[in-house]
């Protein structure tokens, strides 16, 4: 006789609202639900990428394990924010060496991440994970990133995930030395908070240093929206981004 009180998993929406969130919190068809159909009211409905930019999809060996790679802060992620520091870059008016050095650093940011909830140093191993694996992401980015332009990336990486006011003299020092690159990181990594289940960890602007577009809000909505959607379907991580990328792409 089935079990009529056994129930499907809680979704992340439900597990935030409770404050129950597991440390690994892959996607689920509930919470991406709700997260649609929130979209703000203000968003273009239709938005569509200005330009191709550039996206790295990292591997899942690039992770702390298999799990972590399909995780909140996994693959997609990952490379999401790979793109969303592209298009800032290329917005900005900079050459193809800092959007490679921005893509690839968005690529790389979470790698080492253990847990969805909080994990401190996160930023710091991912950065030690690139110094020691540079010729890997310059042959998956297709572009020669020299040695130079690696530890600026790195030091990027090792203070994204520390909040402004709270940099040490060291890391303050270090930030002085490539501000550009540490703000447009921060700034893609804000925007893919719409993957959050909670509002109030959606992105907020006010807390960068550089301006974001206006159509860029709405894009890295729909980004997550279709990229997940496509990953929950059934497509790999690869073929989920592309899937949503072409959706996108305005046409010719």
């Amino acid at each position: 006789m089935p079990d009529r009180t056994s129930r499907s998993p809680a979704s992340l929406r439900e597990l935030a609202f409770e404050r129950r969130l597991l440390a690994h919190q892959p996607m689920d068809q509930v919470t991406l639900g709700w997260i649609r159909d929130n979209r703000p009211a203000n968003f273009d409905a239709a938005p569509s990428f200005p330009r191709p930019g550039r996206m790295l999809v990292p591997q899942t060996f690039w992770f702390a394990g298999p799990v972590q790679a399909e995780a909140n802060h996994g693959i997609r992620h990952n490379a999401r924010v790979s793109l969303l520091a592209a298009l800032i870059t290329e917005e900005c008016g900079l050459d193809g060496h800092e959007t490679a050095a921005a893509c690839a650093a968005g690529a790389v940011h979470d790698c080492r991440r253990r847990d969805d909830r909080a994990d401190p140093g996160h930023g710091l191993r991912a950065a030690s994970w690139l110094l020691r694996h540079p010729e890997t992401v310059a042959r998956a980015l297709g572009h020669d990133v020299p040695r130079a332009a690696m530890h600026r990336v790195a030091a990027a990486i090792a203070v994204h995930d520390v909040p402004y006011d709270r940099f040490t003299e060291r890391q303050e020092r270090a930030y002085r030395e490539d501000p550009h690159l540490v703000d447009v990181l921060k700034a893609a990594d804000c925007l893919d908070r719409y993957r959050l289940p909670l509002k109030r960890w959606w992105p907020d602007t006010s807390r960068l240093r550089i301006p974001v577009p206006d159509w860029l809000p709405p894009l890295a909505f729909a980004f997550v929206v279709h990229s997940e959607q496509a990953r929950l379907d059934g497509a790999d991580s690869a073929h989920a981004l592309a899937t949503a990328r072409q959706i996108l792409t305005p046409g010719p």
